[in-house]
């Protein structure tokens, strides 16, 4: 198994997209490349992001990207639907220099590569989000999300 951390605004909406994606195997809502250890602390900078763990001979990087590009807006700079500020941030972080270059090479053979404000750097430091945060719009449905439903739930299995 490898992982991968997207962010792209609220991590409910995200969470509970990528964890219905063929060859995904394991999300969890946390924090990306804050410094703090604790999600007790004032905001540090993190992005809200979902860890990904996903199995390569089912799904590719490059095709988690594809699904990743489906659910946000690629030009907005920290908003995605109503949520707004820096947290909010879209990014993609690993540990592997080599999905790195992958999601890289992803945004620039895309036409509006120029405009993509999409964050593309080592992970750093990672914090699990709080319990109630974990997979809640399994748990809530009819929480607020920034993804519609239909989109939300394309890739579920029936």
């Amino acid at each position: 198994m490898e992982e991968i951390y997207f962010a792209g605004g609220c991590l409910w909406g995200v969470q509970e997209f990528m964890r219905h994606l063929p060859g995904v195997v394991f999300t969890e809502a946390g924090r990306a490349n804050g410094t703090s250890h604790s999600t007790a602390s004032p905001y540090d900078g993190y992005a809200e992001c979902v860890r990904t763990q996903f199995d390569p001979d089912t799904v590719s990087v490059e095709t988690l990207m594809g699904y990743f590009f489906e659910i946000i807006n690629p030009h907005s700079v920290n908003k995605q639907g109503e949520d707004v500020g820096e947290k909010y941030r879209t990014g993609v972080y690993s540990n592997h220099p080599e999905h790195l270059t992958i999601v890289r090479d992803f945004i620039a053979a895309r036409e509006d590569a120029d405009r993509v404000a999409v964050e593309v750097l080592p992970l750093s430091n990672y914090v699990p989000s709080d319990k109630e945060h974990q997979d809640r719009l399994t748990r809530f449905p009819d929480d607020y999300c920034h993804i519609p439903l239909d989109l939300l739930h394309k890739y579920k299995q029936k």
